[in-house]
């Protein structure tokens, strides 16, 4: 999507993901090896009652639905960061999960026209509606130059 397309209150889908658990074994032993992520057997005896994705399995699975539906093809080139980031449920093999990404906020900056400034709350809810990921994000777009009278904030 271009950043012309976005506006404030729009919400974008994706999904749904299948999470298997070779892929949350792959993920917890390359980056995050904590034994409730790689070790079926011990983790059937914790909290979670078995193996669970990493946090960041989850927010990298986010990343790649709004890319696909969103980002490609878009103006987006970086982000300064999250304003928050939460993980209220555990993501655990077998999960669908599907994205909603809301907008909160579409503007060009004042100092830098050309630098398009973008706010939204992603949101990832596996297949019985629970979330496991809530973060907003910001997203900055290079834009054109600014056309007569166009507004900035």
């Amino acid at each position: 999507m271009k950043f012309a397309e976005f506006h404030v209150g729009q919400v974008i889908e994706a999904g749904p993901y299948l999470v298997t658990e070779a892929e949350v074994l792959q993920f917890a032993k390359a980056y995050d090896p904590q034994w409730f992520h790689t070790d079926p057997d011990a983790a059937s005896g914790s909290p979670f009652g078995g193996l669970i994705a990493s946090g960041w399995h989850t927010a990298s699975i986010a990343m790649r639905l709004l890319t696909d539906a969103a980002l490609v093809g878009s103006e987006s080139f970086a982000s300064p960061g999250l304003a928050y980031l939460k993980w209220p449920n555990p993501v655990r093999p077998g999960d669908a999960l599907r994205l909603a990404a809301e907008v909160v906020e579409v503007r060009r900056s004042e100092k830098r026209p050309t630098l398009g400034i973008l706010r939204w709350q992603w949101r990832l809810f596996n297949q019985r509606k629970s979330m496991v990921l809530d973060l907003e994000a910001t997203s900055l777009f290079r834009l054109g130059p600014t056309e007569p009278g166009a507004a900035t904030a």
